[in-house]
């Protein structure tokens, strides 16, 4: 495995607490993204530089953008769309989870379904895999459970073709793979790769043009990007430590954006950074995010 420390380009000091889900939107030439834990969504126009700050009346888990506009977001209590323009949250569907879990970890496939998952809020240290968690799938109006027993559900991205899903539940310092059924079924669970003690765990990642999987893994500031067969291919060593998920973008899918958060999990270098917005060049380039179909 190579490791590399590029030029990271710090595009917005944002003050995350938990910075997630950035989203390319190429028309628009902008970013879009979430702070979970400070309630917000955002957007960073890339020719201006303005930021845009949307609030949200509790934790949000994540945001799909809606391929007629707006954006399909989730938060702790269930689905919502939302009218950028109007700032109008019209609820879709409720959460199916118990009132101690908040829905998390959301994403498009390239069939145009979401997918999203939640996190178990009893998890701590001594309590690290409380369960409870299922990721769904949407069809219509109604939530599929489709991975039962999830603690902190991560890591959620697709292959190029749409035929394979990744998932982390994050504690168990494990990915995992599922095979997508042409009807959006998932079949059995096979073991992409496994970290060991003191390699962070997985929070966000995105798939790649040739199937590359690029996982951040938190409290250590380091990027992985691993081969479709799961061998580790390339580290990239970040200036921060809490890394939280990843999104390719710009004129060419050759700009990779880093969200983080300010939230300490630990780490070796100063939290001046922590909860920025990053960005830096590859030479792999990404594919466009999948639009959600309404």
């Amino acid at each position: 495995m190579r490791t590399i420390e590029p030029k990271i380009d710090l595009l917005v000091a944002a003050g995350n607490l938990c910075g997630e889900t950035p989203i390319w939107h190429q028309r628009e030439k902008a970013l879009y993204w979430i702070d979970c834990d400070g309630h917000e969504l955002l957007r960073w126009d890339e020719t201006s530089g303005d930021v845009k700050r949307w609030s949200m009346p509790e934790r949000v888990g994540g945001i799909a953008l809606k391929a007629g506009g707006g954006a399909l977001v989730t938060l702790a209590s269930g689905l919502f769309d939302f009218d950028f323009d109007s700032e109008v949250l019209s609820p879709r569907i409720p959460s199916p989870h118990a009132q101690n879990i908040a829905m998390h970890e959301s994403g498009v496939d390239p069939h145009g379904r979401l997918w999203v998952g939640g996190i178990n809020l009893d998890l701590a240290p001594g309590n690290m895999n409380p369960g409870g968690v299922s990721l769904c799938r949407l069809e219509g109006d109604r939530l599929f459970p489709e991975i039962d027993g999830i603690s902190c559900a991560n890591g959620l991205a697709f292959s190029p073709d749409g035929k394979a899903l990744y998932i982390s539940d994050s504690p168990t310092l494990r990915c995992d793979r599922y095979a997508i059924g042409a009807s959006g079924t998932l079949g059995p669970r096979d073991t992409f790769f496994e970290l060991k003690d003191g390699e962070g765990f997985v929070d966000g990642s995105t798939v790649d043009a040739e199937g590359g999987y690029w996982a951040t893994l938190v409290s250590v500031g380091r990027l992985r990007r691993y081969l479709p067969d799961g061998t580790p291919d390339l580290e990239v060593i970040l200036p921060f430590n809490n890394p939280t998920k990843v999104a390719f973008g710009g004129a060419d899918m050759k700009r990779l954006f880093i969200t983080s958060m300010s939230l300490s999990l630990g780490g070796t270098n100063p939290l001046t950074l922590d909860g920025g917005l990053f960005a830096f060049d590859v030479e792999i380039a990404g594919l466009p995010e999948p639009m959600l179909k309404r």
